[in-house]
């Protein structure tokens, strides 16, 4: 993987480059959607350690702490050039924002196309006790009113991440070998999946804990898991809610995550995705909640065109509230989107 900064206002950005193979993608020759989120993570963390020890002091390590939504715009398939872009664009006293962009390169003709931007904000953990948050040095901002976006965008991210701690309490059983047939397909059971992990050296960061981008790319291998099991089709991430990750995992957890799917539009699914860990070397205490998101699939053909959805098949009053949020998170969603197309239409 190549890395070169590129001058700029403020801090250098920086980039990454890899060609895809084929063990970064599925069946089909789609590149997994884990494995763009692990490269996004993986720049994001060197600019902001980067930025975080450029001045005189304590050294420290940038621990990532939230992912806002992410979409997929395009898929990238093997063969082709995934150039991950990484700039910081705003900076409080203990934490940074940095805003990456992935471009797929076809290395033949030369096309290049967007796949992703994403935004992730970090918070430097002092490299001589991981419970110490350091202060930001601050950045130069082109125009004042780039400080005062990033500071709303702030102020924003924050208090989602304490609405999404009040709900974090709820359970999935893990479901490491179930009796599908006794479940009815297309139901939440049918299709609810596991994975169990053992976190080792090669996960963790100079601090002995897990990446960010490890523990993405194992979540969305466990909601294609789902998503597969539901449509029995070729699928692909199209978009991921806000991750937030709330506790550190330690090497040496073993970690369970857990996918179950929540809502389905015609042409799209969401999956709600929970990281548990336990942490039973050295310091054994009780499993706790590391990390949630959302994540959205769609099910393609083999000509990659988009294919109806199964519905989903909610049976407990649990089951239809989560339907019946998710089904609102999708329609806020496409409103979104609606509101930023149309001044494209007008002009």
């Amino acid at each position: 993987m190549a890395a070169r900064g590129s001058a700029g206002a403020g801090p250098a950005a920086i980039q990454l480059s890899r060609i895809m193979r084929p063990d970064d993608a599925n069946i089909a020759g789609n590149v997994h959607g884990g494995t763009i989120l692990k490269m996004i993570e993986e720049a994001g963390a060197i600019i902001s350690t980067r930025h975080c020890n450029s001045q005189a002091g304590e050294h420290c390590v940038s621990a990532l702490a939230r992912v806002e939504r992410t979409d997929f715009l395009s898929p990238m398939c093997i063969g082709e050039v995934a150039h991950v872009s990484a700039e910081i664009t705003y900076t409080s006293k203990h934490s940074v924002e940095v805003q990456v962009n992935v471009l797929s390169e076809n290395i033949l003709t030369g096309a290049k196309r967007v796949t992703n931007r994403a935004t992730l904000w970090y918070v430097p953990l002092s490299l001589k006790n991981v419970d110490k948050v350091l202060e930001v040095p601050p950045i130069q901002y082109a125009w004042k009113e780039l400080e005062e976006e990033g500071k709303k965008r702030y102020e924003e991210q924050k208090l989602e991440r304490l609405v999404t701690k009040q709900r974090n309490g709820d359970i999935i059983f893990p479901v490491i070998n179930p009796d599908r047939q006794t479940k009815e397909p297309y139901t939440v059971g049918y299709s609810q999946s596991s994975l169990i992990h053992l976190v080792g050296p090669s996960d963790c960061t100079l601090h002995g804990f897990v990446h960010g981008g490890v523990t993405m790319k194992l979540m969305d291998e466990v909601a294609g898991i789902v998503a597969a099991r539901h449509c029995k089709t070729n699928i692909v991430t199209a978009s991921v809610d806000a991750i937030n990750f709330h506790e550190k995992i330690k090497k040496g957890c073993i970690i369970t995550i857990s996918g179950r799917m929540t809502f389905t539009s015609n042409k799209s699914m969401e999956i709600e995705v929970f990281v548990d860990a336990d942490p039973f070397v050295d310091e054994p205490k009780e499993r706790y909640r590391a990390v949630s998101a959302f994540f959205t699939y769609v099910s393609l053909s083999k000509e990659g065109k988009p294919l109806p959805v199964p519905q989903l098949v909610v049976e407990s009053e649990d089951e239809k509230r989560r339907f019946e949020d998710g089904k609102g998170r999708y329609l806020q969603t496409k409103a979104k989107r609606q509101a930023q197309m149309q001044p494209l239409t007008q002009q």
